[in-house]
């Protein structure tokens, strides 16, 4: 189950996510880095990471048209991440013209093709915050359209909020990924987060990898948190 904790790295420098990696040892194995960290390190935190043999999620959460997202996809995957991300609302010309070029950029340099994953609707939406934003139909609607389109431009899976996991398994089959933030362990804060569920919900509802970010990160003692939240994971 630890393999199956993504822990984001939503720290502002780079000393500060050493420190966190540093204390977490052994106990996380998979890390998110978001647009944050990411540029304030100028890119840096990756080849530390890949210096503590930690697997990647690269979060910056694409969006543009399809050739300026291929274009960044391509650089993205040659930086030896296992998992990035594009917005599945860029639709399905740019999600599969990405995964395309990502496959042929893999193989003609002879690097592993990492993850593609989409993001359907991010998880501090609530019912009304979605609707001013213009949507016409309801979250979880939403969310199955976009999950299918993802599942037929080629992608490997979403991120999705736990809630929804279990119908995105049941429309698009259980090899189809979901990536699950809005994650809180009982006890803890829920913060900007709005559709959540603890860690033993999330898997019970299908999630295959669940991303906690504050809840380890600002925690007094990282490595326990991390710890309890795998053994709340497969209490199941």
């Amino acid at each position: 189950m630890e393999n199956r904790l993504i822990v984001a790295l939503d720290v502002p420098s780079l000393a500060k996510a050493k420190e966190l990696i540093d204390v977490l040892d052994d106990a996380a194995n998979f890390y998110k880095v978001g647009l944050e960290l990411f540029l304030n390190t100028r890119g840096e935190i990756l080849d530390y990471l890949k210096t503590k043999e930690k697997k990647i999620f690269l979060d910056l959460k694409f969006h543009d048209i399809p050739n300026t997202v291929t274009q960044a996809a391509k650089w993205a995957a040659g930086l030896g991440v296992d998992m990035f991300n594009v917005h599945a609302s860029g639709g399905g010309v740019m999600m599969s013209t990405t995964v395309e070029t990502v496959k042929n950029t893999a193989l003609n340099n002879g690097f592993k093709v990492p993850l593609i994953i989409g993001v359907t609707v991010l998880t501090s939406f609530d019912i009304e915050s979605f609707s001013q934003v213009g949507y016409k139909y309801t979250i979880p609607e939403t969310v199955m359209n976009l999950a299918q389109l993802c599942q037929k431009s080629g992608l490997d899976g979403v991120v999705c909020s736990p809630q929804e996991a279990n119908q995105i398994k049941t429309v698009c089959g259980q090899e189809f990924m979901t990536v699950c933030p809005g994650v809180r362990p009982r006890g803890t804060l829920l913060e900007d987060q709005k559709r959540i569920t603890t860690p033993q919900e999330a898997i019970k509802m299908g999630a295959d990898y669940l991303v906690v970010g504050r809840p380890i990160t600002k925690s007094i003692n990282p490595n326990q948190a991390a710890k309890d939240i795998v053994t709340e994971m497969v209490t199941i």
